[in-house]
This record gives structure tokens, sequence and C-alpha cells, in this order.
């Protein structure tokens, strides 16, 4: 194989060449060993092999199937709804993947992990010679040892390869028994690392363990030993410290233990919660990049699985990356982002900070800089926010009744009435689960959970649901979403609707039900759609609870672009009016993704428009709160649905959302420029409900709290800091009172 180095070289160091090695002309096929079907299906007739490199993810590498097209037939398909052009494997051991022949052509062969076990592609690689071949087999191998060890293969010997070279199983029974001996000692090894533990050891690296001290706001050293993942039953996995004398703590891998990434200096961070509820911030300190990038690697498997319930080796290859490339480094700076005077802002930054620290120690402590309008009366509590768009209004539903505030003035907000008894047309009350204004802010949509086919209208001037709207005898509305993003500044009268598995258009004008039949679309029985949002333009971003987002260019069409799910449920989505960037809300973290396409035949265009090449999808970055603010904040993270500032002639640059008593706001030109971060917070003495900027405006946020409503300029919320989120707790916690041993 070494007769190759020199081309190896070329192609494999230069860092604009995705792709690898090509095999121009060949057909690929599914074989079904002693199937029932047809034991070799013919996939694509013309088809190339390529070897390409995985842009977000180092040391990773696809094999590339396409299909190649003859001339004219290409322009044919490309207005067709979904085209299968090419399938994605990701290159691993784990394929299988060896060299034959058939009828005197060179073939590949790897295994179909998607499939029954015994089910495998087959690449016949037509008029293809011989030191062509070799050249294709021995980047696969390199791609193979470069993703197991997350290195580089330079300089290796074919010896170094020889580990991924398939054997038959016959072979490899032979193999095994000839190396009984060495593999004792490795097994006996790997039971002596794990003494300490009774469950299977799925990583093992050395690492520090640190400790957030509230007191000193600092990590502090609490042993040096190694960092586990083991395994305690299918889809069950836990984080594990320990020395050789003992075992120092052992936590579940779950979303709730807010993980987070930093390769800067190799390290994990979490949150942990004490039998008696206190919040501790844990770090494991790498000692080595290597073995940082294999406990990742082995994390975010075993967090996916444990959402998922399902084998990691069961997703598609470029899944695979996609969900691997949202772990890695936090702070990556998005594509096509100016960067300049970004110094001067941070200096700029901290002399603000300073300033506001001033200002804050003379405080009057009990005083609040926001007037308090009068809460809605006794009963239930406020449970939806809603922001106007025309006549300076926000409307808060508490119950079956709804309060409505001004903005404006020096209070921020000023309680103006309720619209009290909400009823249908024909007098039965109900507590509305959503409200949404429509034309201009004159009328009000409201989804009544007691009658999920319809949605009824509201005069606001009259304070009273005056229409019924019957939107489908057989399918629910579970979302709605205005036709547009503008569209409620308009006299627009259609908006969108969502069932769980359907999207469609509803026209109050049209006679009987209101549904449109020619713009109704129903998918997958169990995609779980959970929120809708739309662009200016009318695309339409749908994000389930199953964790996946779909992008529309219109209803009753097929998504362009389908995101594979992290694993977490959406509770919530939006989208800038362009269209370039979404926001996608989970219960502990932000998902942001641009959905520019950079790369391959549609560059330029957006992921609503054309669908992502399968080797170039976007990376998403998570935005979320450090775990040693979580742990100051003693407060379980909770968020609510994120948004965007807005207006219609207004650039976004700020997200706002909240959790617990906090209000967190993200500087979004710098999320951008990948300080993910970012953000400032403002504590409150009651929970909040809902929050978001008022319409036009990217400093006033209106918020809402379980028993008031409020208005706060962003410039009053404080970076994260001891002071800014909690004083000290009375008692300190301990280390032994949150090490959490559930074995």
């Amino acid at each position: 194989m070494n007769i190759f180095k020199s081309l190896m070289g070329k192609v494999w160091h230069d860092p604009n060449a995705a792709e690898v090695v090509k095999i121009s002309t060949g057909q690929l096929y599914l074989v079904r060993p002693d199937n029932i079907r047809s034991s070799r299906e013919c996939i694509y007739n013309d088809a190339m092999a390529t070897v390409r490199r995985v842009p977000s993810v180092e040391h990773n590498f696809q094999l590339v199937i396409t299909r190649v097209y003859e001339e004219g037939d290409q322009e044919l398909l490309e207005d067709e709804e979904e085209t299968d052009e090419e399938r994605v494997f990701l290159i691993s051991e784990e394929l299988e993947f060896h060299s034959g022949e058939r009828d005197g052509e060179p073939t590949f062969i790897w295994r179909d992990l998607e499939g029954d076990i015994d089910e495998q592609y087959e690449f016949v690689a037509t008029g293809t010679n011989e030191p062509t071949r070799a050249f294709f087999e021995t980047c696969m191998y390199r791609a193979m040892y470069e993703r197991k060890y997350r290195r580089s293969a330079d300089n290796l010997s074919d010896t170094d390869f020889q580990e991924f070279v398939w054997q038959p199983p016959e072979e490899k029974a032979k193999v095994v028994a000839r190396e009984a001996d060495s593999s004792i000692v490795v097994q006996a090894g790997a039971k002596q690392a794990a003494a300490s533990s009774p469950w299977p050891v799925v990583v093992e690296v050395e690492a520090e363990l640190y400790l957030w001290n509230v007191e000193n706001e600092e990590f502090d050293l609490v042993d040096t030993g190694v960092a586990r993942i083991v395994q305690r039953a299918p889809y069950e996995y836990y984080l594990v410290a320990a020395t050789p004398q003992s075992q120092l703590l052992t936590h579940r891998i779950a979303p709730e233990i807010n993980q987070r990434w930093a390769k800067k200096v190799q390290s994990l961070t979490w949150n942990a919660v004490s039998d008696n509820g206190d919040q501790s911030s844990w770090c494991f300190r790498f000692m080595s990049e290597q073995a940082y990038e294999a406990f990742q690697e082995v994390y975010t498997r075993a967090l996916w699985e444990t959402l998922h319930h399902v084998p990691w080796g069961k997703i598609k290859a470029d899944e695979q990356a996609y969900v691997m490339s949202s772990t890695y480094e936090e702070d990556v700076e998005m594509k096509d982002v100016e960067n300049e005077d970004s110094d001067e802002e941070e200096v700029l930054d901290e002399l603000e900070e300073k300033s506001e620290s001033s200002e804050e120690e003379d405080e009057d402590p009990g005083a609040d800089e926001d007037a308090l309008p009068p809460a809605l009366g006794q009963g239930e509590r406020n449970s939806q926010l809603t922001v106007g768009y025309k006549g300076d209004r926000s409307y808060v539903v508490r119950g079956n009744k709804i309060g409505v505030f001004g903005h404006g003035g020096d209070s921020g907000v000023k309680y103006q009435g309720t619209l009290s008894k909400l009823a249908t047309p024909k007098g039965k009350e109900f507590s509305p689960k959503k409200i949404m204004l429509h034309e201009q802010d004159t009328k009000m949509i409201l989804m009544n959970p007691g009658d999920p086919n319809s949605l009824y209208s509201m005069d606001i001037e009259r304070g009273k649901i005056v229409d019924e709207w019957k939107v489908h005898d057989n399918v629910t509305v579970d979302m709605i979403a205005p036709d547009s993003k503008f569209a409620p500044t308009t006299h627009e009268q259609t908006l969108v609707g969502a069932s769980h598995n359907a999207l469609f258009r509803i026209d109050p004008r049209v006679s009987g039900n209101k549904m449109v039949d020619s713009q109704y679309k129903q998918y997958v029985s169990k995609n779980k759609f959970s929120d809708v949002a739309t662009t200016a333009s009318g695309k339409l971003a749908v994000a389930s609870e199953k964790g996946d987002i779909r992008l529309f260019d219109s209803i009753g069409k097929n998504a362009k672009t389908a995101l594979p799910p992290l694993g977490d449920p959406i509770i919530g989505i939006d989208c800038t009016a362009d269209g370039r960037w979404i926001v996608a809300t989970t219960k502990t973290y932000l998902l942001l993704i641009d959905t520019l396409i950079g790369e391959g035949r549609y560059t330029g265009s957006l992921g609503f428009d054309r669908s992502f090449p399968a080797n170039a999808k976007p990376i998403p970055r998570r935005l979320q709160l450090r775990a040693e603010h979580v742990a100051y904040m003693n407060h379980e993270v909770a968020l609510t649905p994120a948004r965007f500032n807005t207006g219609a002639d207004q650039e976004e640059n700020a997200i706002v959302t909240s959790t617990g008593p906090y209000v967190v706001v993200w500087d979004f030109k710098k999320v951008k420029k990948g300080q993910l971060d970012k953000y400032e917070i403002k504590k409150y003495e009651d929970l909040v409900v809902q929050d978001n900027f008022r319409f036009g405006d990217d400093k006033e946020i209106i918020i809402a709290l379980q028993n008031n409503v409020l208005a706060v300029n962003k410039k009053n919320l404080k970076r994260p800091t001891r002071t800014s989120l909690a004083p000290p707790t009375k008692n300190l916690r301990s280390r032994s009172g949150i090490v959490n041993a559930p074995y």
C-alpha cells in the first residue's frame, strides 16, 4: 500500500478537497442472501463511488454512492419532490468493508447497517484497473483508522491497517484462536480497571475531577483518576469518576445534567442534583486531546441511545455526523459573519459591566426599576403571553380571562382591563390553549382544548368571541401560525394550521369547513409535530417532539430539508424574517441552525428552498447556560420557547427565553461570531411564564410572570455572576451531600 504514499499525501492533506478519491463508473446493488425477495437488487444502474471527508467532524469520512444521469435526465428530475440521488455511509470498521470480484470486474462490499444483519451493498466498479481499486481500498482503511483512533494516519505502514482488513468468518475464528493468550491479558486489564464498578465499562480515560466552589467562584480539584461511562441496562448509561481506591461519583447521563464540552481546555462540565434538590457543577478535565475526543464520542452515542431507545448503529451515517457535530467545540464562528471590532466590543462590555456592578451596589435592595402592574386577580395563574403588532398592547391568558396591558410610559406596561368569561358563541366557557393576534390586532384566534377541530375568532374591540371556525371533521388543529411572519400586521385572512402529522391552510372565508383541501398534506403518522413558525415570505419551519426539524417552501409539499433529531423534544421554534436562521427550544438548551447551503450545486440557497447535500448538512449550535451558573441559580433548567426580536424593518440581534424566575437574552450578533456564552440574565421573585420583545423594539422585553406582567429594558439584564444570579446559600453544599451513587 505504501506505493500510493506520495499520491495519498496530495489528496489527503488538501483542505479544499472534499473528495479524497473517486471511481466514476459502476453499479450499486443491495444483496439479500437467502431472502424470499430478489437476492440482488440493482439500486443505481449507473453510479460513482466517492470517499469524502466530513467537513464538520475531523477524522471522519463518508463513502458516497451517487446516481449518474444521462445528459438531460437530471434536469427532468429537478422538480420532483424527493429524489434518491445518493446513498451515504459513515466509514467505520462496523461496515465490514472488503473487496471482491464479479464477472471479472472489481467489487466493493459492505454491510447495510440499517437493514437485516445479513444484508449488504455491493458496488461493481466497471472498467476500473487494479491500481485504482487498490488505492480506493487503501483510502477506506485509512479513513477507518482515523475515525477509530482520532488521529492522522500519516507515516503508517501496511500492518497498521491490517486490523481493518475484512476476513471471512471462518478465517477470523482461526485468528481469534491464535491470539487467545494476548486477548486474555487485555480482558484482565479491563476487568481490573473496572473493579470498582459492577457494570460494563464502555469507555475509560484518565481525567481530573473538579467541583465548582460557589464561594470562591472557581473549580476546585477533587481528585485525579479516571472518567468512565458505564452501561447499567439497555439505553441506560452513567458518568463515573473513580480512583484506584474508590468511586467518587456516579451520575446518570440525561439531558437534565446540562452537559457542555470545551475543546480548548479539553473538559466536560455538567450539573447534578442532590437528594435535597441542591444543584452542583462538576467538571472532567481530560489529560489528552485523544482522551477528550474518545470520551465525547461515546458520551454522545450514549445520550442519543438514552433518548431514542434505538441502537446508534441503526441511524444513517450522515445523521450520525449531524448529531456528532452538535456536540463539538462550543465556540465556532458562523459562515459569512463579519468579525471586525470584536476586541473593542469586549473591552466596552467589560467597562459597561463594571459600571453596572457599581450602580447595582448603590441601589436600594428592595427597589425594582420596573413598576409592577396590578395582578389580574385571585384564582388561576398567568399561562400565556402574546405581544401585539399594532396599538402597543400585550395580552396575557389567565384561566378563561385575558388581561390587556398597554406599552409605554415610565412604568413600561399599564394594566388596561380584562376580557372576562371567554366562551363559545353558544355560551360554553373555556380556557384557551393558545391565542394568536390576527388582522392588524383587530381579531384574536383562540384554540379551545375542548374542541380541537375548531378555532374561535374574537373581536378584540368588543371583547367577545363572535365566530367558530370548524376546520375539519377528522383533523385536529394542534398548532397555528400566521400565513407569514408579518401577516398579522396586514389584512391577510388565511393562517397555517398543523396537527401531529399534517400541515394545512385555514381560510375563514370558505363555506363549511375552513381547511383548504388543495393545501393539505399529511405526513408519516408518527411525526409528532410540536410547533411551527413562518418566515416573512411564508416559508415554514416545523419542529417535532422527536427533535427533528423540517423546512418547507410552501404548504402541501414535502419538506425540502429534514434535519435529524438530536433526541430532545422541541417545544418551540422561531426563525428570522429572511429564513436564514432558526432557533429551536428544548428543555435545557436552544438549538441554533444556519439554513444557508454552503456547498454543492445549490450553494447560496436556503434549506427552505433546496435540500442540503448529504455530506454538508448545517452544524447545529447549542446555546445553553453554563453549569456553574446553574449551580448559582440552584434551579432546574426548564426553558420557555425562545424568540428573536422582530420588526418589519428590523434586523434580529437578540434571542430571549426564560427558565424559572430568570429571563435570559443572548446577543445574536456575538452568537453568530461563535461567542455562544454571551448571554445576560435578570432574576424575578416569581416564575416567568413567557416573554418576548415588543414588536419593532430590540430593547424592551414584555414579561408575564405567574401573577404579574411587566416590561424590562434589555440593558437592565446583567452578566451572569454570583451576585446577579442568586445570593450565597446559608448552608454551602458539601461534597458528600451532592455525590450521587445510585448503584
